[in-house]
C-alpha cells in the first residue's frame, strides 16, 4: 500500500490544481488502496474514489475532461471494466470535467439536485456532462456488496455537495467540505457555499464516522478522523478570529487590510491567498445562508 504525506500533496496540490491549461502528459497520478475494493487515484483536480467488485467499477469525481483516457487506464489497472456510476461531490469543474466523457462511454453520472442545476446552467440542457441520476437530502448505492450512502450538505462548500460515506470499506469521501491541505478551505459564497456550513458538515461527519474510518478529501492526502478534528478545530477558530475583526472594522476592505488570519501562520495557494480566504469568510459571516 503506498504511504502519501501531507507535505507531498501540498507541493503536488497547490501548483496543480486549478492550472486547467497544463498538458495532460505532465500530471503525476497517484493510487492507492485504502480498503478491500476501494482505491483513491490522485492526479490534478480532486481526489477520486473508485470501488471495484464483482458487481464491476464505480467512481467519486473525475477531474478534468483533457484526464479521461490516463484516469480510465488508471482504472482498468485495477479493474478491467469501465465504470457503472460516476457520483459527482459538487459542481466544480476539476470534479466534473470528465463527466461528458464517461457518459459517452456509458456510466451513469448521479449527483444532487443543485450539480444538476449548476452544470445545466454552464453547459446547456441535454448536455452530457448533466448527471442522469439526481437525490435531494440522501441516496444509497447497493454496488460491489458495498452499500455507500450519498449525503447531501446544503450551503457548505457549495449548495449541492455530497458527502458519500462506505459502509463496508469504512471510509468517507468528503469532497472539498474537506481540504487536507495545512490551510483553510475555499468557501464558494457565490455558488451557495458557507463558513458555517462546512463547519456544520465536518461536524456531523465526525459524529457518524468511527475513530478508524479512512477519510478521504476534496484535496490532499488520505487521513483519519482525528486530523479531520483537528480541520474543525482550525475552522472554528478562524471563524472567531474573523467575527472579531468584523467587530473592530467595519468594512470588507478593512478587515481585509486588517490581516486578523495572519495569526495561524498558514500556507496560502497562489489561487486562494489569504485575501480571497478573508473576503469569502467575510462575506460567509456578513451574510450568512
Amino acid at each position: 500500500m503506498i504511504k502519501l504525506t501531507k507535505n507531498s500533496f501540498v507541493a503536488i496540490v497547490l501548483g496543480l490544481m486549478f492550472v486547467s491549461n497544463a498538458q495532460a502528459d505532465d500530471v503525476e497520478f497517484k493510487l492507492q488502496e485504502v480498503a478491500k475494493g476501494l482505491h483513491v487515484l490522485f492526479g490534478q483536480g480532486g481526489n477520486i474514489a473508485i470501488s471495484s467488485g464483482s458487481d464491476g467499477v464505480y467512481i467519486v469525481d473525475d477531474q478534468f475532461a483533457k484526464l479521461s483516457e490516463q484516469i480510465k487506464a488508471k482504472i482498468k489497472s485495477i479493474q478491467p471494466n469501465a465504470p457503472e456510476f460516476v457520483i459527482n461531490t459538487h459542481h466544480h469543474g476539476d470534479h466534473t470535467g470528465g463527466n461528458e466523457n464517461f457518459a459517452q462511454a456509458g456510466s451513469h453520472v448521479i449527483a444532487h439536485h443543485n450539480v444538476y442545476k449548476r452544470l445545466e446552467q454552464k453547459h446547456g440542457d441535454g448536455s452530457d456532462y448533466l448527471p442522469t441520476l439526481t437525490f435531494g437530502s440522501d441516496m444509497k448505492l447497493h454496488f460491489n456488496q458495498e452499500h455507500a450512502h450519498l449525503w447531501h450538505y446544503h450551503h457548505a462548500h457549495t449548495d449541492g455537495d455530497a458527502v458519500i460515506f462506505f459502509d463496508r470499506a469504512n471510509a468517507v469521501h468528503m469532497g472539498d467540505i474537506y481540504f487536507n491541505l495545512g490551510s483553510l478551505p475555499f468557501v464558494d459564497v457565490d455558488s451557495g457555499g458557507s463558513l458555517d456550513g462546512v463547519i456544520a458538515a465536518v461536524q456531523d461527519v465526525i459524529e457518524k464516522i468511527g475513530d478508524k474510518t479512512t477519510v478521504i478529501p476534496g484535496h490532499g492526502p488520505v487521513t483519519d478522523k482525528q486530523n479531520l478534528q483537528d480541520y474543525l478545530a482550525l475552522l472554528q477558530k478562524a471563524k472567531t478570529i474573523m467575527l472579531d475583526a468584523m467587530k473592530n472594522n467595519t468594512s470588507l476592505e478593512e478587515v481585509v487590510a486588517a490581516r486578523p488570519l495572519q495569526i495561524l501562520n498558514l500556507n496560502y495557494a497562489n489561487w486562494l491567498p489569504e485575501e480571497r480566504v478573508t473576503t469569502l469568510f467575510y462575506r460567509s459571516l456578513k451574510s450568512p445562508q
